[in-house]
């Protein structure tokens, strides 16, 4: 099938325009207008993951992540970081990605956090879009079917995502909680948002070391789950994938890259 086939009925749940102003989704390497046989689904595009590709004999590579966020300086292939762009385009591999535009449609990343964690009733964290009419925004806020202690729901979000650790923001660990905010990545930056939509407890990732400090001065509790949580993603995303492959007849194989891209290890 045609790789333009293919990403018209992605872009269709995931529309470029409900990405926040700025991000740069969409194709960033290679082409589109070419015949696909394999597409591979990644939260993050690595040197690892490329090599994975290539391995598989991918020939579009889908991320949550865009892999050129910030400008290039240069295309010196002496980094391995700089080397996967050579990589990419000797062996004809598409890289296309979709970012905050997953966070805020209707079943995207959010939604899928919420339904894990069993958050109910929900609505956006904070308002980016109004199209139709209709309202669309950043994170989710909700409700847990019953209350429980703070420390409780930090052990359910660890066991949930199959986390070694996280970090807890709080001075009451021992507080009941029942309103739950979430925003995967790095949404520090939406914290207030949260406090003031009434959420007991707010989950995110890359809670910076001052902004925890005031999060704690302002009286709120933050659960900081890493940002690698989004690597839920793959999963969902190859599950849309085989329900439009099924639905349209594609002669397409969508698969999950199994390359765990989290930097971090904990001990």
């Amino acid at each position: 099938m045609l790789a333009t086939t293919f990403i018209e009925r992605f872009e269709q749940h995931f529309p470029l325009n409900m990405a926040e102003a700025g991000d740069p989704v969409g194709l960033h390497v290679g082409t589109l207008n070419k015949e696909i046989k394999r597409v591979m689904i990644t939260l993050d595009v690595r040197p690892e993951v490329v090599a994975e590709a290539i391995a598989k004999e991918v020939d579009l590579l889908v991320a949550k992540h865009p892999p050129i966020f910030r400008p290039l300086k240069d295309l010196v292939i002496d980094a391995p970081q700089q080397q996967m762009y050579a990589d990419l385009l000797k062996h004809d591999i598409a890289v296309y990605a979709a970012h905050t535009n997953m966070d805020i449609v209707h079943d995207g990343l959010n939604d899928w956090f919420c339904e894990l964690l069993e958050i109910e009733n929900t609505t956006y964290v904070t308002k980016t879009h109004e199209i139709d009419g209709e309202s669309f925004g950043i994170g989710r806020i909700g409700d847990l079917p019953t209350p429980i202690t703070l420390e409780n729901f930090v052990y359910q979000v660890k066991e949930t995502f199959a986390l070694d650790g996280l970090r807890l923001i709080s001075h009451s660990p021992e507080k009941m909680i029942q309103r739950v905010a979430i925003c995967g990545g790095s949404g520090e930056k939406f914290y207030r948002d949260a406090q003031a939509a009434g959420a007991d407890v707010y989950i995110t990732g890359d809670v910076y070391y001052h902004t925890a400090h005031d999060m704690i001065a302002d009286g709120f509790s933050v659960i900081d789950a890493g940002h690698y949580i989004e690597s839920l993603c793959k999963e969902k995303i190859v599950s849309l994938c085989n329900e439009w492959k099924k639905a349209y007849n594609w002669d397409v194989e969508i698969i999950e890259s199994m390359e765990n891209t989290n930097p971090f290890t904990y001990y």
